[in-house]
């Protein structure tokens, strides 16, 4: 009877284990029209305006938000990267277009970071879903070694530049370090 219960109990640790290990794995799939395996994470890493970005707010205004996610692309073996990037634009401030050569600055630990848009695969399905209709999407270049570094920074902070030239900031709104390691762990990507 006691080896019994022993063994329920092992099994029941197990179970537990193997879903807690489930939670932060990246969502993986087999794009259908790339014959690519994509990797992301199951949620997107949301970012909402700094403190001095977000100015006086009145009941009518409806605040920016900005998305960003690690993308692992595998063919045949073949790994690449990106980071896609949403920004959903509340009626606080025009954003300029994030396309643009020099729109989006990731700001880190390390120091800053222009990200350069790249044309991603062509997805049957998207790596992520826009929050929202009017966003503006895109994908920009990303490094196995920017992505180390973007997962052992105390600050991640997206600087995204207005129609008026002047500069909106984005921090995460929750802890992206954690997010990031487990992303890297679970795709294999550890050391240097």
């Amino acid at each position: 009877m006691r080896m019994l219960w022993v063994s329920a109990v092992l099994l029941i640790e197990l179970m537990a284990g193997c879903a807690a290990d489930s939670s932060i794995k990246p969502v993986e799939y087999l794009d259908p029209r790339t014959a690519m395996t994509v990797a992301a994470l199951q949620d997107p890493i949301e970012l909402v305006p700094s403190v001095g970005s977000r100015g006086i707010l009145f009941f009518d205004k409806r605040t920016s938000f900005a998305y960003l996610g690690p993308v692992e692309w595998n063919r045949s073996g073949s790994y690449g990267y990106g980071l896609w990037v949403h920004i959903a634009p509340g009626n606080d401030r025009a954003l300029a277009d994030i396309r643009v050569p020099g729109s989006l600055t990731l700001i880190l630990d390390s120091g800053e970071r222009v990200l350069v848009g790249i044309d991603a695969p062509l997805f049957g399905q998207s790596a992520y879903q826009p929050v929202a209709s009017w966003g503006q999407t895109g994908y920009f270049e990303l490094t196995v070694e920017m992505l180390k570094l973007m997962a052992a920074s105390q600050k991640l902070q997206l600087d995204v530049r207005a129609w008026d030239g002047s500069i909106v900031s984005f921090v995460p709104s929750g802890d992206t370090r954690t997010t990031l390691s487990d992303y890297l762990r679970a795709r294999g990507i550890t050391g240097d």
